[in-house]
């Protein structure tokens, strides 16, 4: 039995990362009725932005779904907190800073809690507060990352030894043999985000599904390195000539050019010479534009053969 989906009341081990401020009610919830976890992430969004997309997802699913809070990167964590128990939000995702402050106060009222890491010693530590759901992301992910570098394929079965709460594997996963490595890893489920843009109901720009689905194995860049500011994105104008001359920049200044604004020019408005387009290393696996439901069916399908084949290759 897998204890992950039976803890989040889902049917398949299926989580959306969170997408900041791209993040929108029509694919989450599409991802919540095929079975999964749709998540949606608040970003630097305000309160009055967030709420109004939590009723939208409420209004489009009666599965469960989640948020995604990044600590440091909301400017309005508290009053963030105060939307999900309002509206009853089943599930949130704590990311980018320490999750020990809100874990007792959202499980007072019911609220199950993962926490994404990027190394071990986090992952002890974010059980040790209380964490119902280890996400544990690998350095192949797409967006914001961790600074430690540490692959999915080295990371996921470390935490698993480390931890006894269910971990669910994050970076570099878009189909049922990322999902059966993953769960012979010892994860549970997966958390997919790149894979999630190239899908029908994803409204994004066409440049950006695009850009991902015509992507080979060397498409990413990493930006920021220098200024602690981790962040993969796909290769275009606007990254290459930040990654070129960030040593230009001041802290101040990078943040500032890799701010949601520019996130939004690149992802929604598919401007590649204003803005940058997120994307994990998996982009070159991507080839089509499925909807949800077709995606879910060709991972579940080929997770299961895959792993017939696996069994075939063990008993020679």
């Amino acid at each position: 039995m897998n204890t992950l989906v039976e803890l989040l009341g889902i049917d398949l081990p299926i989580i959306q990362g969170g997408m900041g401020n791209i993040s929108n009610a029509k694919l989450s919830s599409s991802i919540s009725n095929a079975g999964g976890l749709g998540t949606i992430g608040v970003g630097t969004l305000t309160p009055d932005d967030v709420e109004k997309m939590i009723n939208e997802i409420q209004g489009l699913t009666n599965k469960p779904f989640a948020v995604n809070l990044p600590i440091k990167v909301t400017p309005f964590i508290h009053e963030m907190v105060e939307l999900i128990l309002k509206y009853k939000v089943p599930i949130v995702s704590l990311s980018a800073g320490n999750p020990a402050p809100f874990i007792s106060k959202l499980h007072e009222h019911g609220v199950k809690v993962m926490v994404v890491i990027g190394a071990v010693n986090q992952a002890v530590k974010a059980e040790q507060a209380g964490a119902d759901v280890i996400i544990a992301e690998g350095y192949e992910a797409a967006g914001i990352n961790s600074p430690f570098e540490t692959t999915t394929l080295t990371l996921i079965p470390q935490v698993v030894d480390a931890v006894k709460v269910p971990v669910i594997a994050a970076g570099g996963i878009a189909d049922g043999r990322g999902l059966l490595a993953a769960l012979a890893l010892g994860a549970q489920g997966v958390q997919m985000g790149t894979r999630f843009v190239a899908t029908q109901e994803a409204p994004f720009s066409k440049e950006y599904k695009n850009k991902i689905i015509n992507a080979n194995d060397h498409n990413t860049l990493i930006i920021g390195r220098s200024h602690g500011q981790i962040r993969r994105v796909l290769e275009g104008d606007y990254a290459s000539n930040l990654l070129k001359n960030e040593g230009e920049y001041s802290n101040q200044e990078f943040a500032e050019s890799t701010s949601e604004k520019h996130h939004l020019l690149g992802a929604i408005e598919g401007d590649d010479k204003k803005g940058f387009m997120n994307s994990g290393q998996i982009a070159g696996l991507i080839s089509n534009e499925p909807t949800i439901s077709e995606l879910f069916e060709e991972i579940m399908q080929d997770c299961r053969k895959k792993l017939k084949n696996v069994v075939n290759q063990i008993n020679l």
